[in-house]
């Protein structure tokens, strides 16, 4: 008995670890101190911490008490929406499929099959962190090629009539995501050429950075922490002449959560150490390769 309960003792610590692991890695990912995620969540960081630490509320291990002894699994008990029967058999069969499966899940609910025999579109998407040159360099890009250039946000901005921080305070991050995701859907549908800089975290959203993968020709622009930080300080972002070392710390911390992320796109683009006419250069360079032989009509011509 007493090994039975020092197993079970262990599993709870177990998951109580791992729950921190992810919120730590979700919090990273999205950019997010732990005292914006304070102010966000009204929860004091010192909460976030021990959470984060693997000493989260027992409460937590006593809901998961429950549903195990039901043979059920917590996200069932604690999803804000009722979960069919159909849903359940759904996820426990991508629990076990493998990679190509689960391509070919995502393929039919996004409606994408035969995807390759579609028309190919002139659509770049450029993904990075803040400083990474997505506007700059689009927009340089973009009037070289002659095609349109789009910022993400501004188009968010035009289509609700606030601004970003106003949609925030007034929707919050979620709602935030939500306009984000119809904004895009919408600019994938636009039939010219285009080239759209990205917000930085547009990555850390599972189905929107899908969709932007699958309609757009990702361009993953790539610098060093240190040249991320002396951009957004000269873009004003960043006060005072020295910033202290965890504002570079948190940085890296932050790229290294979301290299994996931007690693997905179709291509990348270094501009570290160069001008920022010669990072133009490579990236027009880049998108002119990948659209080379396509005509106006965006169809790759007969072999």
């Amino acid at each position: 008995m007493n090994e039975a309960m020092t197993d079970a003792a262990e599993q709870e610590a177990n998951f109580l670890n791992e729950l921190g692991r992810r919120v730590r890695h979700a919090r990273t990912v999205r950019g997010l101190s732990r005292k914006l995620l304070s102010q966000a969540s009204g929860l004091s960081e010192r909460y976030i911490a021990q959470l984060e630490s693997g000493q989260g509320n027992v409460s937590i291990i006593l809901l998961r008490r429950v549903a195990n002894a039901m043979g059920m699994r917590l996200d069932d008990l604690v999803s804000s929406q009722e979960t069919s029967s159909d849903w359940r058999v759904i996820r426990d069969l991508l629990d076990q499929a493998g990679p190509d499966q689960i391509a070919q899940a995502k393929s039919v609910l996004a409606g994408s099959i035969g995807a390759e025999t579609r028309t190919i579109r002139r659509r770049v998407a450029l993904v990075g962190l803040r400083g990474a040159g997505k506007s700059t360099l689009g927009r340089m890009a973009a009037a070289h090629l002659g095609w349109r250039f789009v910022e993400l946000n501004t188009e968010i901005e035009r289509e609700n009539g606030l601004s970003v921080r106003e949609i925030f305070a007034i929707y919050g991050q979620e709602g935030y995501r939500r306009l984000e995701q119809k904004a895009l859907r919408g600019l994938a549908e636009h039939p010219g050429p285009m080239v759209l800089a990205t917000g930085g975290s547009i990555v850390a959203e599972p189905l929107t950075y899908d969709l932007l993968l699958s309609s757009f020709y990702t361009i993953w622009l790539q610098a060093r922490p240190e040249e991320h930080l002396q951009r957004v300080r000269e873009q004003g972002h960043v006060e005072g002449k020295g910033d202290p070392a965890w504002v570079l710390d948190d940085l890296r911390a932050v790229l290294l959560s979301r290299e994996p992320l931007y690693a997905r796109a179709s291509a990348v683009v270094d501009t570290s150490d160069v001008p920022v006419e010669t990072m133009a250069e490579r990236l027009i360079e880049v998108i002119e390769t990948r659209f080379s032989g396509i005509d106006n009509g965006g169809k790759r011509p007969a072999a």
